[in-house]
């Protein structure tokens, strides 16, 4: 049977405030899950700590609200357990990459089949505005009492670096090419990464609605320019065709140039794709060869009070 947005939708209040980017991330989040027809019980969504954090309640799937910066760890333990679940992470920026950057690094290593999307405002916005890890060096949002000091994270940069094998931006008021990034990165086979870029209406009054839509440029130039465009509509081309050095190289060179984009013109889209890299569960599947037929989700846990599964060999392929 096939499912309908609708059917994504819960009855939990939401009190984002209004003309928050959030909205229409989980709009496009449960729009994908729609048009993919992925079954709700075989759906989970992970969820870290901020605004974004809500998000498990609001997506009428399995939903997990984790700790914070600790939402890749928990994912991937649901992806391991079960390596036929659909597993969605999300989180802001602030969790994602500051206290959870640690373990942003260590989930590209490991190349798990699953999707994480940050939530990219540069402010902690449910903490009142202080600054995020992607706010710029200089930039004074009205929440801060002086500029920002530190300088900013790269999000797009720093998860190819990491290993990511499909790393991609969209913009939260594109809902639309957003759903259809968010499509792609689920079905990839491999760790997906997605920055959405979004304003916070409350706490950054930077980087605004207006401000993406180029409004300011629009007032100097007397013409029309949005910030936002999509590398799919140039000749840009971020999948890596086969498995060699120099191959996997340039496409990661590219897509490291071409994530330092910013300001008057900023692209969203796929930076890098590399489905010739192993997922994680099939690395497993080389050490327990009945591993996706009996994963440990499938397993009775215990018997007469005990327990009966061994995960022994599994720990130890996670030793480091």
């Amino acid at each position: 049977m096939a499912l309908k947005v609708a059917d994504y939708k819960t009855e939990v209040y939401n009190d984002w405030c209004p003309g928050c980017g959030d909205f229409g991330i989980v709009n496009a989040i449960q729009m994908a899950l729609a048009e993919m027809n992925i079954r709700r019980d075989r759906a989970a969504i992970f969820s870290g700590i901020g605004c974004s954090g809500k998000t498990s309640h609001f997506i009428n799937t399995y939903g997990i609200h984790t700790l914070h910066g600790r939402v890749l760890t928990f994912a991937q333990g649901a992806k391991i357990a079960d390596p036929g679940l659909t597993v969605v992470a999300v989180g802001g920026d602030g969790d994602g990459l500051g206290i959870g950057a640690g373990h942003f690094v260590a989930a590209g290593r490991r190349n798990v089949d699953m999707t994480y999307i940050i939530f990219d405002n540069g402010v902690y916005g449910l903490t009142k505005g202080q600054a995020s890890p992607t706010l710029k060096l200089g930039e004074k949002t009205k929440s801060l009492p002086s500029a920002n000091t530190n300088y900013n994270v790269n999000p797009i940069g720093l998860a190819v670096a990491s290993g990511f094998t499909f790393v991609a931006r969209g913009y939260s008021y594109d809902i639309r090419h957003l759903k259809k990034l968010i499509m792609q990165a689920i079905s990839h086979k491999g760790l997906a990464f997605l920055d959405v870029l979004q304003p916070c209406p409350t706490y950054n009054d930077i980087n605004t609605r207006d401000w993406y839509a180029g409004k300011d440029i629009a007032e100097e130039t007397q013409s029309r320019h949005s910030r936002i465009y999509k590398l799919e509509d140039t000749e840009y081309d971020p999948t890596v065709n086969y498995n060699g050095r120099e191959e996997v190289d340039r496409h990661l060179a590219q897509a490291l140039v071409k994530s330092l984009e910013w300001g008057d013109r900023i692209p969203t889209g796929v930076f890098y794709k590399n489905e010739l890299i192993s997922p994680y569960t099939e690395r497993i599947e080389d050490n327990i060869p009945n591993y996706s037929e009996n994963p440990p989700a499938q397993q009775n846990i215990s018997k007469n009070g005990t327990a009966n599964t061994d995960l022994s060999q599994i720990l130890d392929s996670l030793e480091v």
